[in-house]
């Protein structure tokens, strides 16, 4: 009886816990939509759980400064490119490097995890040089094509693979005659299925976000991404007037990524059961 009344308290306060966690985590972003709400007066006074009268006007404010929507249509284009192709030639490359024996795989782990602590920042100089040599700046290439080679993803790929998938599902297929490139397509790839949607959240809300790279690279204004848009509008006229549009435009820039966090959210659950390898 003592041990049950314990383990209760026990489980007790871990839901409160939680509940408080996910209270931390959530305010933020009601503070977001609250604030979107509010004048630039309002919010330089401080916080608010309520919200103010002041949506209209910062909708107007958004869409006579920014083209908000082909700002999120160039966002969501080079985001998705990017995850597809980040998601796909990663995982091929990690099924390569856990599953194929050749000269120089060791080495070449090696470099993919120097490069994994190298910051981005250190080779943005040299990235814009290559890419105004190349004359594809003011273009999508260089924000899309370098995804293909994402270290992180495929190290964190090639460590689930070799813990989800036994060698000795491979060999059946291969005896039967199947091509590499269809057991891949066939038995790896729906195995790998969780992982790759974990890495694809964070593929696709690092692309959406990513702001350093795109202000550099691009200066037309019919090519600027939306968080690119959202920064220029602090320049508009004074910081403090155009908060609360800065607010209702970061909350607008927020819906895809949460639309995707929800999809990629169900299909890793519903992936865990119907990937899953029986012993």
């Amino acid at each position: 009886m003592g041990v049950t009344i314990k383990n209760k308290t026990i489980k007790g306060f871990i839901y409160i816990f939680l509940i408080l966690l996910a209270i931390l985590c959530v305010v933020p972003f009601f503070l977001m939509i609250i604030n979107s709400t509010r004048s630039g007066n309002e919010i330089m006074t401080g916080f608010s759980f309520f919200p103010g009268g002041s949506l209209a006007e910062n909708w107007k404010v958004v869409s006579e400064n920014l083209d908000i929507f082909r700002g999120m249509l160039n966002s969501l284009f080079i985001a998705v490119c990017s995850t597809i192709l980040c998601s796909y030639f990663s995982a091929l490359t990690a099924y390569g490097l856990a599953f194929y024996k050749f000269r120089g795989a060791k080495l070449i782990f090696g470099v993919m995890l120097v490069f994994m602590m190298v910051p981005a920042q250190l080779s943005l100089l040299g990235f814009y040089d290559l890419c105004n040599n190349l004359k594809i700046t003011n273009t999508y290439i260089p924000l899309i094509v370098p995804s293909i080679a994402t270290p992180a993803v495929v190290f964190f790929l090639r460590q689930y693979v070799l813990s989800v998938l036994p060698k000795a599902v491979l060999e059946a297929p291969r005896i039967d005659g199947a091509s590499e490139i269809k057991i891949f397509h066939k038995i790896v790839l729906p195995i790998m299925a969780p992982g790759i949607a974990t890495m694809a959240i964070g593929t696709f809300i690092g692309s959406w976000n990513s702001y350093l790279i795109p202000l550099v690279l691009l200066s037309k204004q019919e090519l600027l991404t939306l968080p690119v848009m959202i920064g220029s509008l602090q320049s508009v006229t004074d910081i403090a007037s155009n908060a609360g549009a800065t607010y209702l435009a970061v909350a607008i820039s927020v819906i895809p990524i949460l639309i995707v966090f929800a999809f990629c959210s169900k299909y890793i659950i519903s992936s865990i059961s119907a990937g899953s390898v029986k012993e």
